[in-house]
């Protein structure tokens, strides 16, 4: 394993990861960066620096000696082991998480029993999660209440198990490859953003200390132990200080006065704060927390709590910092007494606001400011995939509600009706004594039904028939709000926009929603509409993704007025677009009638027939004003 002393840079990261390693209770760590920055290196490298553990002897779950509430209570003394990193991977079933019913013991013993799964095995040490933001949504309301509640529940096939399961949770993400969701972002004690160094002397060093490493391996690390046994010696050291590290009553205003400054959600904040302030009062030898610590804490805790919106982009900016911690100042420097206004009392700091601004041109005009996003109208693909688990379309899963059993089909086994099957025959297969006698004919398998996310593409008329601000506005509008429920519902998206003489992918089709809001708040406006070309280039798109990915069902959303008055065809563009339209006729399509105005056309209604999919008009799409589902047929 990579030593962590030998990793060069990423100072910050290097940081969080050794205060959680100090104080646990801070939450734990959220790694964003592209992709080749050592990420998974680092945090693999961190087990070794984790200090050894009292475990009771023999329990599977690593409670403390004398823990009672433990399933393998009462135990047989204790002992020593080291600190586990348990990884998570992607790909893992719900039953390798929480764990299950172990078959063996049912089958052959006749006895329920249970094999415990990851969250016990990661108690009281690191659960890593590498690309955590492409973790399947059930395995994440796992998480979620797990560390809630620092216990993990297991109700399924007929075993009732409750076990401690508290764990710092650590995980990476390219933010290329698409968001967390904001109930698991803010699990994360800490967040710090990596990247490559441009620095050609730390570039030079990285490449030379890689490939020393794998040339011997051994060699290296034994050059770089020393460093890694002092740093678990100062983790070791800081641990034991840290119950004695005070938390003066200013520094406490202070840090209540930032939070409140960049008007984070809750309280979760505040705490993190704190605890991250006093384990680096702890980390640096010190007993009492300065505001030096607590300017560290929120450079670590603050950046992922200030989204407001999945788009908005996470971050502090130094100028934003450095006034909060200005303004905070006054609060820690009041004093304590008769005249103080108590809980509740004294005004906060004012919200500290990004930077805005917005370019302009005379002619090819920059999209408006989007109108007020809404919750939108779920858009779904009919039928039963097989794609991907998330929210937006029925699919048969791997995991979900169980719908039937089946002999060929469906994954995992159907228990109860395995052993209903194999019951009756008992007695001819001549059984003697505990379980069952099984063939490869009783064993049947489980159905089931879930959510699949889909591929979303957006094809947005931006032609000047579009572009009077009113509309467009409330145009760019509709898409952010649907670009949400995309966030929300795990879906790929893309863009494709035609005006003037062509269509052009805005953004090919990516996990990475708000790359799709960037570039539809740079997207330019004008010109004639040559609508059969938007058609044609979605055609193009979805016929590459179909190899990419055959199970990934995709749903077209054109947001139109349904004139055309261009063609790259050749040939009038209203034909030609309807033309066009036979070539998306096994796709599901919902058309957004753009038009506006006492008098209308109707021509996006046409264009939906051709394309023999489902026409709603613009103010048709909040599900507060209409409420139902729009199926695409």
């Amino acid at each position: 394993m990579f030593p962590f002393s030998a990793v060069v840079g990423h100072d910050d990261l290097r940081l969080a990861l050794l205060l959680n390693a100090v104080h646990p209770g801070i939450g734990g760590v959220l790694v964003r960066g592209e992709k080749g920055t050592a990420k998974s290196t680092i945090v693999r490298a961190l087990a070794a620096l984790l200090p050894e553990l009292d475990v009771s002897r023999n329990c599977r779950f690593g409670c403390v000696p004398g823990t009672t509430d433990c399933p393998d209570a009462p135990h047989d003394g204790g002992e020593r082991r080291p600190a586990r990193l348990v990884e998570l991977p992607v790909g893992a079933t719900e039953d390798r998480l929480v764990g299950s019913l172990d078959l063996e013991k049912a089958l052959t013993e006749g006895v329920r029993a249970f094999q415990p799964g990851l969250l016990a095995a990661a108690h009281r040490g690191v659960l890593y999660v590498d690309e955590v933001n492409l973790l399947h949504d059930h395995l994440v309301d796992l998480l979620l209440d797990a560390a809630a509640m620092g216990r993990a529940h297991v109700e399924r096939e007929g075993v009732s198990v409750s076990h401690p399961s508290q764990f710092l949770l650590v995980g990476t993400m390219n933010p290329e490859e698409g968001e967390l969701r904001p109930q698991l972002l803010d699990r994360f004690g800490l967040t710090v953003a990596v990247k490559a160094a441009r620095d050609v002397g730390v570039r030079t060093e990285v490449i030379r200390r890689r490939l020393a490493y794998e040339a011997d391996p051994v060699t290296f690390a034994a050059r770089w132990a020393q460093e890694d046994v002092q740093l678990k010696q100062r983790i070791t050291d800081a641990r034991a200080k840290l119950p004695r590290v005070s938390l003066p009553d200013g520094e406490l205003r202070r840090i209540a006065a930032v939070c409140a400054a960049f008007e984070v959600d809750g309280m979760r904040a505040d705490l993190v704060v704190a605890r991250a302030a006093t384990a680096h009062a702890a980390w640096r030898g010190s007993e009492k927390v300065e505001e030096a610590d607590v300017e560290v804490a929120v450079r670590l805790a603050l950046p992922h709590r200030r989204r407001r919106d999945p788009f908005d982009e996470p971050g502090i900016e130094e100028q934003q910092l450095e006034d909060a911690m200005r303004q905070a100042a006054e609060h820690a420097e009041e004093p304590d007494g008769p005249d103080d206004d108590g809980p509740g009392g004294g005004e906060l700091p004012e919200p500290q606001e990004g930077p805005a601004g917005n370019g302009n041109a005379p002619n090819d005009r920059p999209a408006p400011e989007p109108a007020p996003a809404f919750k939108a109208r779920l858009l779904e693909v009919p039928g039963v995939g097989e794609g991907a688990p998330g929210k937006r379309s029925r699919a048969r899963a791997r995991t979900g509600r169980v719908v039937r059993s089946s002999k060929v089909d469906g994954s995992g086994l159907h228990l109860a009706d395995t052993l209903t099957n194999a019951a009756p025959h008992q007695q001819a297969r001549g059984r003697s004594g505990p379980g069952l006698l099984l063939t490869a004919a009783d064993l049947r398998k489980a159905v089931r039904e879930g959510k699949e996310s889909n591929l979303i593409l957006f094809v947005v008329d931006a032609s000047g028939s579009m572009a009077a601000r009113q509309r467009m506005s409330a145009v760019s509008g509709a898409v952010v709000s649907l670009l949400r429920d995309a966030y929300q519902r795990r879906d790929k998206v893309g863009v494709i926009t035609f005006r003037g003489r062509a269509a052009e992918v805005a953004l090919p089709p990516t996990t990475s929603v708000d790359a799709a809001a960037t570039r539809l708040k740079k997207m330019r406006t004008g010109g004639r509409t040559p609508l059969a070309d938007g058609i044609l280039k979605a055609h193009k798109v979805l016929e590459i993704e179909r190899l990419r990915d055959p199970r990934k069902r995709p749903l077209v959303v054109l947001l139109t007025d349904g004139r055309a008055t261009s063609s790259g065809l050749g040939g009038d563009p209203t034909k030609d677009a309807l033309k066009a339209a036979g070539l998306l006729e096994q796709t599901a399509v919902v058309v957004v009638d753009c038009e506006q105005g006492h008098i209308r056309l109707g021509l996006a209604q046409k264009i939906a027939e051709a394309l023999q999919g489902t026409c709603v008009r613009l103010d048709q799409l909040s599900a507060d004003q209409l409420a139902g589902v729009v199926r695409a047929a």
